[in-house]
């Protein structure tokens, strides 16, 4: 798997890791296999005290946090700070309230036999994660918060080209007082994928990455039996109808475009605007762009960071070159960027007609696609065009409207006056081709969990 830090700043390689041993994975499942036996039993409140723990660590080292984000892919500095914040938050909102989430339910009898009825979840085992790079703590904290909670362990192969990132959210729990085996992290080689899923003990696989990679793990696992969470990208609509606020509008699609240098399943990839205000929209989304610089992550100036990898800017500018030669128009907005790193040109590509490849791709850069419509509905035709069901927002003055848009547009997220973001209170995840199961929120830890019946019948009930 090639387990290496390469600096997309400078496209140098400041650290490689060896791929694990198959004994080495042996030796690391009987272990956490050995801790879910001991971890399962233990009360919320001990859980919680580990996980809380950690969501403190992160917030007291969060700059030693975060350089390793910016370090590793290429995220600007202030975006990686947010991201340890948002990871401590998760954690801890699992930590103060997965007790309540899992809380037994006392179901309603009615069969007149005089039943008490309930409902009692409970951990199934080990829980295996395969989280991809762009967020690389928040992706890991949405998993392992809710299940550490309700008493499963965690093993994790994380992207190839974070393994900094990856080692040090394991040892986060280590110096949380965790015990060893309850978050393991794996630079597992590929072949080991398909031993990880199979293995007995193994009660599931929650997958954050792409398309093709979602197909092969829910494959494996489908053959082994096991449950699957799959969140596999999207290309998010930013829809603004004629009613809505214009300046405050193109300031959100800037931000829900370049946040995470637009390397973000929920970025606002295709910008779809009402015809009577297309144009000044256009012209001032332009404007603002091209006020993004490029530059060093760490400079707080900078406002264009370089991609993961000079692979992913290499495939980025091959898919906006592709659609220039199928009829669109690429506006190249903003200083041009350094000569050395993973950057890419920021762009606004315009007539792109569905014939052309990269109508139904996904964008994960800082490229984005527009589009004027005439109506809600063309706006809504529009945003359903597409293979990805993962999140969308609508901007209008009129609330009512907008919900009426939101209700018909096929993602398993939509957002009013706002691009799609995450908060550790409300679930993510998405429908059609972005997958299928909901993290975060308390439908986040009904994953994967054992939600058992309890009947209590009178003995002297009729059968």
């Amino acid at each position: 798997m090639a387990y290496k830090t390469v600096n997309p700043f400078t496209n140098e390689t400041v650290a490689t890791f060896p791929d694990l041993t198959d004994a080495e994975l042996a030796h690391r499942l009987d272990r956490a296999q050995e801790t879910y036996r001991q971890w399962s039993r233990l009360p919320f409140a001990r859980r919680a005290a580990i996980v809380g723990r950690a969501a403190e660590l992160l917030r007291t080292h969060r700059d030693e946090y975060a350089r390793y984000l910016t370090l590793e892919m290429g995220k600007l500095y202030r975006e990686s700070l947010a991201e340890v914040d948002l990871s401590a938050d998760i954690l801890q909102y699992y930590a103060d309230n997965a007790e309540t989430f899992l809380a037994p339910q006392k179901l309603t009898e009615k069969s007149g036999r005089g039943d008490q009825a309930m409902v009692v979840s409970q951990p199934l085992g080990i829980v295996f994660a395969i989280e991809p790079w762009n967020f690389p703590y928040y992706q890991l904290a949405r998993v392992v918060g809710p299940q550490f909670m309700a008493g499963n362990v965690v093993v994790v192969k994380h992207a190839s080209n974070v393994p900094q990132s990856a080692a040090a959210f394991e040892q986060l729990f280590a110096d949380a007082g965790a015990p060893e085996g309850l978050y393991t992290n794996l630079y597992a080689t590929r072949d080991q994928l398909a031993t990880i899923i199979a293995d007995d003990r193994v009660i599931g696989v929650a997958l954050t990455g792409s398309e093709g990679a979602g197909a092969i793990v829910a494959s494996q696992a489908g053959r082994a039996l096991k449950k699957t969470t799959m969140e596999l990208g999207g290309s998010d609509a930013f829809i603004v109808l004629d009613d809505a606020d214009l300046e405050k509008s193109v300031r959100w699609a800037v931000w829900g475009r370049m946040n995470n240098g637009g390397q973000c399943c929920v970025a606002a990839k295709r910008i779809i605007v009402a015809e009577p205000i297309a144009d000044a929209f256009l012209d001032r989304f332009a404007t603002e762009l091209g006020k993004l610089v490029p530059g060093n992550p760490m400079d707080e100036k900078s406002g264009v960071p370089p991609l993961s990898s000079q692979a992913a800017a290499d495939q980025l500018n091959e898919q906006v070159e592709q659609a220039v030669r199928h009829g669109a128009i690429a506006m190249r907005v903003g200083p041009t960027p350094p000569n050395t790193g993973a950057f890419v040109q920021t762009t606004i590509l315009t007539n792109v007609e569905p014939d052309n490849p990269v109508f139904h791709q996904e964008l994960f850069g800082p490229v984005a696609m527009f589009f004027r419509v005439k109506d809600d509905e063309a706006a809504i035709n529009l945003a359903n065009d597409n293979p990805y069901g993962l999140g969308g927002s609508v901007f209008t003055r009129d609330i009512a409207r907008g919900v009426r848009v939101a209700e018909q547009i096929e993602t398993g997220m939509v957002y009013i006056n706002h691009p799609t973001w995450t908060t550790s209170d409300l679930p993510f995840g998405g429908v059609k081709r972005s997958g299928f199961g909901r993290e975060l929120s308390s439908m986040g830890i009904q994953e994967f969990v054992n939600k058992k019946l309890i009947d209590v019948v009178p003995i002297d009930a009729a059968p």
